[in-house]
């Protein structure tokens, strides 16, 4: 009796073990009863009927990450690459999950190769290394499409590395470096035609600003020559105010008037001019002049005459003596014969 009574708590030990089932955070237990889906047992504490509750699998709530092999893809310009891919999903319904498809992982991994394919199968080359946030949605929006039916959910897609053949990566370097070189050349010669622009401009502006100060230099010069010669008529005219006044107040006479006038005439002769215009009021002056230079003209030539007579009287008399000595000595000459 005591041996059956321990057999029944041993079984029965047994048996709350198999029925209690503790599931861990952020994953969940696909129960099955009798073969047939029960249900999907939450984080937390589960009891199962034991031999009838069976745990289908465990499945795993957290995002997952799947690693696609390198694949090889011909893009439409014939040019094999290899293209290595990682998949990040999650499950969102635990029993399609287990359910819809054999293995998630697998559909996951051959989904993505074929839409892969498919997608840089129509592109080419270069535009493969220039697209691939393109590739990555695309690529996101098919295998989410997709895998909806299985309970998985496609968080994101990243294309990890693209790879050339060895040629065409060496043919892909000298373009890079020919690129290079140009956009360097470029660059070099739009630094040159803004320097040179800018040295033209500069020059521009200076020779604007040499004319304006040029400019208002002259002008400058200009008012200030206005302004001596304004201040100099202004002094002469006031000069000339002031001997005015002098001489209207001295009360002059006619006889000063022409004496001044004279000596005024005879500062105007000591110029340059060939030409003299001398006023009306001084010719009644000069009148007086002219006679007296008249007299003494007449007295010069009178004077000149007489000399002249005087030479010419002189030559007669030298001209008759030398006939005289040169018939003397003729007849020395014809004695000497």
């Amino acid at each position: 009796m005591p041996i059956v009574f321990i057999i029944l708590i041993v079984l029965f030990v047994i048996l709350l073990l198999k029925s209690i089932k503790v599931v861990k955070q952020s994953e969940v237990y696909i129960i099955e009863r009798l073969g047939k889906f029960h249900k999907a047992a939450d984080a937390g504490l589960t009891i199962i009927i034991p031999f009838i509750d069976t745990v289908r699998s465990i499945v795993s709530l957290k995002q997952q990450t799947m690693d696609v092999q390198p694949q090889e893809v011909i893009t439409s310009d014939n040019v094999t690459i290899t293209i290595d891919t990682v998949v990040f999903y999650k499950v969102i319904d635990p029993a399609k999950a287990v359910y819809e498809i054999q293995s998630l992982k697998k559909g996951i991994e051959y989904l993505s190769i074929t839409t892969i394919r498919d997608i840089v199968g129509k592109m080419e080359l270069d535009e493969t290394f220039s697209s691939r946030d393109d590739i990555n949605t695309k690529l996101k929006s098919i295998l989410d499409e997709a895998t909806y039916p299985w309970g998985c959910r496609i968080d994101r897609v990243e294309i990890k590395d693209i790879t050339p053949p060895p040629d065409i990566k060496d043919a892909m370097e000298k373009q890079m470096n020919a690129e290079r070189n140009k956009r360097a050349l470029i660059l070099q010669a739009e630094g040159e035609r803004q320097s040179a622009i800018t040295l033209a401009e500069g020059r521009k502006e200076a020779a604007i600003l040499d004319a304006e100060a040029d400019r208002e230099a002259k002008i400058r010069r200009a008012t200030g020559e206005a302004d001596a010669i304004r201040q100099v008529a202004a002094a002469k005219a006031k000069e000339i105010e002031m001997v005015y006044d002098a001489i209207k107040e001295s009360d002059p006479d006619d006889k000063l008037v022409q004496l001044k006038s004279l000596e005024a005439l005879q500062e105007v002769a000591k110029g340059d001019a060939n030409k003299i215009f001398i006023p009306f009021e001084a010719t009644s002056a000069l009148g007086s002049i002219g006679a007296m230079s008249d007299v003494f003209q007449d007295k010069r030539s009178k004077k000149h005459k007489k000399a002249n007579k005087e030479n010419k009287a002189d030559l007669s008399d030298n001209r008759q003596e030398q006939p005289q000595i040169n018939s003397s000595t003729d007849d020395d000459d014809i004695m000497a014969d």
